[in-house]
């Protein structure tokens, strides 16, 4: 515990803070009487709660590391790059059995429009591709 004094403080209403390494304390305002000397009154900030001793207790123990949170598999789970995995492996895995359930004589048809139609080659997607320059 330690004490502290001091002396010819000028009247007015002060404020008085507490550093400790660890602990966090309320502020105290102070109102010393400039028409009656020597009386001093003393009030918690947090409360307003008055003072008879100014003696200080801390509100609580100071954190200056933030507490790292746990491991949690449902926050992989959640990311964005955690649900476009799931959505490929559904995918992954339903897509076979789609093709499986098809009509292969639909299946057979759907590719034969697929060739009519022909597929675009990448040198008619790009303007100027197929052109030979000069």
């Amino acid at each position: 515990m330690s004490v502290f004094s001091s002396h010819n403080v000028p009247a007015g209403t002060h404020l008085i803070e507490v550093a400790a390494v660890g602990y966090f304390f309320s502020p105290v305002r102070v109102d010393v009487s400039a028409r009656n000397p020597g009386k001093v009154q003393a009030a918690l900030t947090e409360n307003r709660r008055g003072l008879n001793e100014l003696v200080l207790e801390p509100l609580r123990d100071e954190q200056y590391y933030e507490i790292r949170e746990p491991f949690n598999i449902m926050s992989l789970v959640k990311s964005p790059m955690g649900l476009m995995v799931g959505f490929m492996v559904i995918v992954m895995f339903l897509m076979p059995k789609l093709v499986e359930n098809m009509d292969p004589e639909e299946m057979r048809r759907a590719q034969e429009e697929m060739r009519s139609q022909g597929v675009p080659s990448l040198a008619n997607l790009i303007p100027g591709a197929g052109r030979s320059t000069s």
